[in-house]
């Protein structure tokens, strides 16, 4: 069954300065470099011909360094931005073509956006400010505020709908975020580097309760970030850029086991592989274990097709040396201390 696709960028260019489509033809024409651009132009290509599709109910993070073009390019789904050429289609619905009434509409119902900087309105409660977005619509005030307790307990805030913006906490501030965009119901979720600001240990209990959030609630998400660990954590695949450009989109495993050139290697150098591996790819087969080895032992421990390399570690330490993976029931496969051993020493960074 095919998937559908949520969003699809097509040839997406944006060129900062008085003179891109100027500098655009010449890119096209010559095939200038960013810094080539910017000394005949004197302008800056943000993004350079991004195409990516998203799938629906898919976490796509985009990861890059700073001026990677990765906050640029989320601007244009929402057009915050517009671009200097290509197109953008939202559900089959191409953004360029939206008039005001039908881009305030996108913004306020089909597509929220959560920022860094949080955004709070400081003179407004925590309830009115997550309640915006239908107050905007014209909600009632019971219906909106009955919405805005309702996604503030999803977030863990009960209890804080009356107290204001300056006696929050910055991960409690960034949640306020969060439930406002949720409030809306939207179709996307659009998140420019949403935890990059807190401190270490809020930000992977932000992450924990997003993940959560997005296993529950199944939206769309396009999430920025500069950290590979956290795209790595959060996403279902993964967009690398470097100066404009998206050098690589793959599932994590993808990114790592086989980086598309030597920025991507520098980038993946240091990640850890034993959560990149997974018993489906290391098993030897049920009955090829059986053949040669006779039937799996009753009392084997047994694994899931998805769990990683650290985690079948345990695993073996525990038993007796044999883990069955089991998929709904049935044994798939079995994976012995010596075969663990040999996928550990062949996956090494």
């Amino acid at each position: 069954m095919a998937k559908e696709i949520a969003i699809d960028a097509r040839g997406v260019w944006k060129v900062f300065g008085t003179r891109p489509e100027e500098a655009l033809a010449a890119v096209h024409r010559e095939g200038l470099s960013k810094t080539q651009v910017l000394e005949r132009f004197n302008c800056v290509v943000g993004v350079a011909d991004a195409n990516f599709q998203i799938e629906r109910g898919e976490l796509f993070c985009v990861m890059g360094l700073s001026g990677s073009g990765k906050s640029t390019l989320v601007r244009h789904v929402n057009r915050l931005l517009e671009p200097t050429a290509g197109e953008i289609l939202i559900g089959g619905d191409n953004v360029m073509d939206l008039d005001a009434d039908g881009l305030r509409d996108l913004r306020n119902r089909r597509v929220a956006m959560v920022f860094q900087n949080f955004g709070l309105m400081p003179h407004r409660t925590v309830r009115d400010n997550v309640a915006m977005p239908l107050e905007i619509r014209g909600t009632g005030k019971a219906r909106r505020w009955e919405e805005a307790d309702r996604v503030l307990e999803l977030v863990e805030l009960t209890g804080w709908e009356d107290k204001y913006a300056h006696e929050l906490s910055g991960g409690m501030q960034q949640r306020v975020g969060l439930a406002r965009a949720i409030a809306s119901d939207p179709e996307i979720l659009l998140m420019d580097e949403p935890f990059s600001a807190l401190d270490p240990l809020i930000r992977k209990q932000l992450q924990d309760q997003f993940m959560a959030l997005s296993r529950d609630l199944k939206k769309t998400t396009m999430f920025i970030t500069h950290d590979l660990d956290e795209a790595i954590r959060l996403g279902h695949r993964i967009a690398i850029m470097k100066d404009g450009r998206i050098v690589q989109i793959g599932t994590p495993e993808d990114i790592i086991l086989n980086p598309a050139d030597e920025y991507v290697s520098n980038f993946v150098a240091g990640i850890s592989k034993l959560h990149m591996i997974f018993a489906h790819s290391v098993m030897t087969p049920v009955e090829e274990h059986e053949a040669r080895h006779g039937p799996v032992p009753v009392d084997a421990l047994q694994a899931h097709p998805e769990m990683d390399l650290d985690a079948l570690l345990g695993l073996c330490a525990e038993g007796h040396g044999v883990v069955a993976v089991v998929d709904d029931g049935t044994t798939v496969g079995v994976i012995d201390r010596t075969g663990l051993i040999r996928a550990i020493q062949e996956n090494q960074a």
